[in-house]
């Protein structure tokens, strides 16, 4: 016995002559694809496209038939597209198909517009408010730790409601993951005690050099580059050598948390992709996450210990300065909630497209907050640092370009191998 579950849109008189093996079918055109529940993924609102699914009596998918015309946010696009009866094809169907496709990629192109449109505003406020809080609360050990603390709560949130999957967490997993975390809150907290001491362009501008610290250190443990990808690096390091001498906030600590910080994250990428790779059910978000909660757990303590007798001082002469703490407040809870959506919008950015254009997309962010924050604060920017900053930024994108063709070139020597 077999159980439709159907559209109302489609013609039930065409789906009953699936009831039969002997009996021909009249459906021209069949989108195969295996049934998928609702995409946990995009906790925001953003959801696949709705299947229509033709089950037996034991409840188990026989096949899924996506309706392009019903999407609500992010698809995937389907498997296969099976052929039956192609001789008795309709023309009709098959420019109603054709249609449907391209209200899909529309569709698909506006989503990702919106998700990259919320990753960089998201990211032009964090270092906004991040910059205001340090300006009056010089204390970046505390910021990065509410930081973690409000990404941390934001996800406990979402696992507690059944917004998005709680992962299955595992003695093995939380070990896998210590490395990973503890280089993430050496990336993090560096990064801050840059912006604490130095302006927002500056300490961007010298972590567009994470890419020469990524080459390095992967190629000291064995991998090789072509030619192209070394040659992408120098302009990168003469970019931030050149904006790093003509700096009018230049500071020794602010370019050295700015430099360990592209160390950590690079170690952070490279012990991820060894210790994590016999755990891919756990998705981006949820990785996320749990390194989030684990950083926090490393953070806060070490940061009571550097800085906390200040705390109680530093606040009352931030109330002072700032006027209100209403507003205080609201800075540095922005920072946070906003430091968590940023990295957020960027996972899900990344699962839409391909690496190029997630690097592309990056360089290009790095170019719209920079530019942002120095309207903002309106920070002195000479001709000669302005050009270093161009070339350094320039490094980056060349640097995308020749890691994408060498891993093109690695999948194309593992498909013929």
């Amino acid at each position: 016995m077999i159980s439709l579950n159907l559209s109302p849109s489609l013609n039930p008189g065409l789906l009953h002559k699936t009831r039969s093996r002997q009996q021909p079918t009249r459906l021209s055109a069949l989108l195969v694809t295996n049934p998928k529940p609702f995409n946990h993924r995009y906790p925001l609102g953003l959801s696949p496209i709705p299947s229509l699914q033709i089950r037996d009596a034991a409840a188990k998918p026989l096949l899924s038939l996506t309706n392009p015309e019903s999407s609500s946010g992010f698809s995937r696009k389907p498997r296969s597209i099976a052929a039956v009866g192609s001789s008795d094809s309709n023309p009709d169907e098959k420019s109603d198909l054709g249609e449907a496709e391209k209200k899909e990629k529309k569709a698909k192109t506006l989503q990702l517009g919106i998700v990259f449109g919320l990753w960089y505003f998201q990211n032009i406020v964090f270092n906004i408010f991040n910059k205001k809080a340090l300006n009056v609360f010089p204390y970046p050990w505390l910021l990065a730790s509410f930081q973690l603390f409000a990404g941390s709560i934001w996800m406990l949130i979402l696992w507690s409601f059944k917004l998005y999957p709680c992962p299955k967490i595992s003695k093995p997993f939380i070990i896998a993951l210590l490395g990973p975390a503890l280089f993430h809150t050496i990336g993090h907290i560096s990064a801050c005690v840059s912006f604490s001491k130095v302006a927002v362009s500056f300490t961007h501008v010298i972590k567009s050099a994470e890419p020469v610290f990524s080459v390095i250190f992967s190629s000291l443990l064995g991998d090789s580059y072509p030619l192209a990808v070394w040659l992408s690096i120098l302009p990168i390091v003469m970019g931030c050598s050149l904006a790093a001498v003509t700096e009018v906030s230049f500071n020794l600590g602010g370019l050295s948390g700015a430099m360990i910080s592209n160390v950590g994250f690079v170690l952070r990428n490279i012990y991820s992709k060894r210790s994590l790779q016999s755990f891919k059910e756990i998705d981006g978000l949820n990785l996320y996450g749990c390194i989030s909660i684990l950083s926090l757990l490393y953070l806060f303590p070490v940061a009571i210990f550097v800085e906390g007798s200040h705390w109680v001082q530093g606040y009352h002469k931030a109330i002072a300065s700032v006027g209100t703490p209403s507003t205080f407040y609201f800075w540095v809870l922005l920072s946070g909630v906003f430091y968590h959506l940023y990295n957020q919008s960027s996972y899900q950015a990344l699962d839409e497209i391909s690496p190029l254009t997630f690097s592309v997309g990056n360089t290009m962010k790095r170019v719209v907050v920079i530019v942002s924050t120095v309207l903002v604060f309106r920070n002195p920017v000479r001709p000669l640092n302005a050009l270093g900053s161009a070339i350094a930024i320039f490094g980056t994108f060349l640097y995308s370009q020749a890691t994408a063709k060498k891993k093109k070139i690695e999948v194309g020597g593992d498909k013929k191998n």
